[in-house]
């Protein structure tokens, strides 16, 4: 891995996540995406291999793993059920945040649930209007005795109506309470409610529906970090775990699509002269090819990761520019599988046509490819992100 140092206990977790994806997530992918199932049986088998635990610290009996443990695990649940990657990668990086600054409480009430694999996590960080700038809630805290009061409308939240806690990120009605903060919220806290369902194009076993808070009581304690950390949380924790999360999903799906794609080559045969579509010297090109920009594309995430992982100067705009890159890398490949094999790929139900689905919300997605672009350029040149 380009002189990265992976662990003997990373190397297993990645075995064991390999374990889940072929045995649970592989077999019931397409189930999962033509009849809009949240993955629920892939979900409930990571918690019972220890995998909903990646980023709680040791000490609560989970792994402690950063951004490389991450990266390798999303990838190798992102070739056999991107809805399932999707689903976890979300969890892992509420867990991450959860587990930046916890308190006593916190360590108690959400990361050992989730260190035992009972507990699920999310975000819901978007906004209706809020676009690529998804750091900018308007949903609005209110303090209230012991309690905040919390008023607003998420959109997009994964995992909605499935999860334990939902990190959610509000702006204070009064400027004494600091500007943006992030809470934990309960799924049974009352004043919550959830709207309307997800019909996507792709990664349709994600159930990204609407969270309407109507004065839900937050408990004070359930504040993360100090009030107005928010900032802090999104560009430090959030952001960062979530692109090589993203990235490493897609990238999953970009493996998949080409181990596809060289299979299909392999066993394809010509009628006119019986030989295999592989010994074709252009598809030997085309293939050689997309070999390379996948591959380049995986060392630029397991880079970004590591550096995420050892504080390096450069981690921030390497990761943003690694999602941006596996999100190129990974259209153009499961586009150009699907001309490779040809008509047979173009069926509505094959792999492919699925995969292209799923592959799209990789500029979708905010922080879009455009935005992550505009940061890393920002980032060299000294400028503000935002």
């Amino acid at each position: 891995m380009s002189g990265i140092y992976v662990s003997q206990e990373l190397r297993r977790l990645r075995e064991t996540a390999g374990q889940v994806a072929n045995s649970v997530a592989a077999p019931q992918a397409a189930a999962v995406d033509e009849q809009r199932i949240w993955p629920e049986k892939s979900l409930r088998a990571l918690g019972e291999a220890g995998l909903l635990a990646l980023h709680v610290p040791e000490d609560l009996g989970g792994h402690g793993q950063g951004m490389l443990a991450l990266a390798l695990l999303t990838e190798t649940l992102g070739q056999a059920c991107s809805s399932t990657a999707l689903c976890y990668g979300m969890h892992c990086v509420g867990t991450a945040a959860i587990a930046a600054k916890p308190t006593d409480y916190h360590r108690e009430r959400y990361l050992a649930p989730i260190a035992a694999g009972k507990h699920l996590t999310t975000l819901s960080l978007s906004e209706p209007g809020s676009g690529a700038h998804f750091y900018l809630p308007s949903t609005e805290m209110h303090i209230d005795d012991e309690a905040f009061r919390v008023r607003g409308t998420k959109h997009f939240v994964t995992n909605g109506g499935h999860a334990d806690s939902y990190v959610v990120s509000t702006v204070a009605s009064d400027a004494a309470l600091g500007e943006f903060s992030c809470l934990l919220v309960d799924a049974d806290t009352q004043g919550l409610r959830w709207e309307g369902e997800w019909n996507g194009l792709g990664m349709r076993g994600n159930t990204a529906i609407t969270m309407q808070m109507d004065d839900a009581q937050v408990p004070r304690r359930n504040l993360l970090g100090e009030e107005g950390d928010q900032v802090w949380y999104v560009f430090e924790i959030i952001a960062p775990y979530f692109l090589v999360a993203m990235a490493g999903t897609y990238l999953g799906i970009a493996q998949a699509a080409l181990d596809y794609a060289i299979q299909h080559l392999r066993t394809r045969i010509v009628s006119l002269n019986g030989e295999p579509l592989a010994t074709a010297d252009v598809l030997q090109h085309r293939v050689g090819q997309l070999w390379s920009r996948v591959e380049a594309a995986r060392q630029l995430l397991y880079s970004a990761a590591h550096a995420g992982d050892t504080g390096s100067p450069t981690a921030l705009h390497s990761i943003f520019s690694c999602k941006a890159e596996v999100s190129d890398v990974a259209v153009q490949v499961v586009n150009e599988a699907m001309t490779l094999c040809g008509g047979l790929a173009y069926r509505e139900n094959d792999l492919l046509a699925r995969l292209l689905r799923d592959v799209r919300a990789s500029h979708v997605m905010a922080p879009t490819t455009d935005m992550l672009r505009i940061w890393t350029g920002r980032a060299l040149l000294g400028q503000s992100l935002i």
